[in-house]
Order: structure tokens, then C-alpha cells, then sequence
């Protein structure tokens, strides 16, 4: 079995902050980077939270940086991301933020400087153009949405 290997594109990363931490990948090969927070934050039941990472980055053009939950704080802490996935476009050159919602009914969550909060994945984008047409094309599909393919 031939093994694939996937060309790396260079993601630049400034410090925006004191104590800002640049993305990290676990394991080699991992599709996604850690995101670690730059300041703290006590989440109340219920609550959102706009979490800074203290770092800009320079997604390359014809990508997205897509900001997606850590599966292990939505497990244990039931946190989440308000906006999953986060979208940066190649565009944008502001602080990297992450929004959190604490799902739990009790507990408060609290975010310290250097914790995990999310994960950045750097994925290749189609740029479509919307061209308006009187019909489209048919499919075996067609409009069935939610709940279309069964349970």
C-alpha cells in the first residue's frame, strides 16, 4: 500500500501578546493545530466568551483556516465553539480569537493563559462565482434536507 504524503503549506504566526503561544500539533500528521488562550476567562453556565489567543496569522491564499472544538473539553467540560467552524479567511491579519459557549447547566468554566481552547485546521478552498441560472441541474437527491437519508 502506497503511503500519501501531504505537501505542508508555511502558516505564518505573529505574536501579538506577552506570553502568546504559537499553534501546535500533537502528532505528526494531525490534521489540526492547537490553539492555546493568551488571557483568562470564568465561563458561566450557559455563557459565551470571546477567548484571545495573542496571535495573528497569515493564512496563504486559496486557504481557509477553519476553528474547530477540542473533542476533549466538549467531552469533559461540555464546551463548545458559538460559530464551529470558525472561519479566517486568507485576507485577515487580526488576533485569532475563539468563541466559547459553556454548555454545562452548573459548572464554571475557567480558561487560564496557556490552555488548549480549540483547534486550527488549514484547508484548501473552492472560490465560486455566482452565476444566476432559471433551473438547476437535477439530482437523485434534490431537496431533501434534514432527516432526508433516514436515521
Amino acid at each position: 500500500m502506497k503511503r500519501c504524503r501531504v505537501r505542508a503549506v508555511e502558516l505564518r504566526v505573529v505574536k501579538l501578546k506577552e506570553g502568546a503561544t504559537l499553534p501546535t500539533r500533537a502528532h505528526a500528521g494531525d490534521a489540526g493545530l492547537d490553539l492555546y488562550a493568551c488571557e483568562a476567562a470564568h465561563i458561566g453556565p450557559g455563557e459565551r466568551w470571546s477567548v484571545g489567543t495573542g496571535i495573528a496569522i497569515e493564512v496563504p491564499e486559496g486557504y481557509a483556516g477553519l476553528v474547530v472544538p477540542r473533542s476533549g473539553i466538549a467531552r469533559d467540560h461540555g464546551i463548545a465553539l458559538v460559530n464551529s467552524p470558525g472561519l479566517i479567511d486568507a485576507g485577515y491579519r487580526g488576533e485569532v480569537r475563539v468563541l466559547l459557549l459553556n454548555t454545562d447547566p452548573a459548572e464554571t468554566f475557567r480558561v487560564e493563559p496557556g490552555d488548549r481552547v480549540a483547534q486550527l485546521v488549514i484547508s484548501p478552498v473552492g472560490i465560486a462565482e455566482p452565476v444566476e441560472a432559471e433551473v438547476l441541474t437535477e439530482s437523485a437527491r434534490a431537496g431533501g434536507g434534514f432527516g432526508s437519508s433516514g436515521r
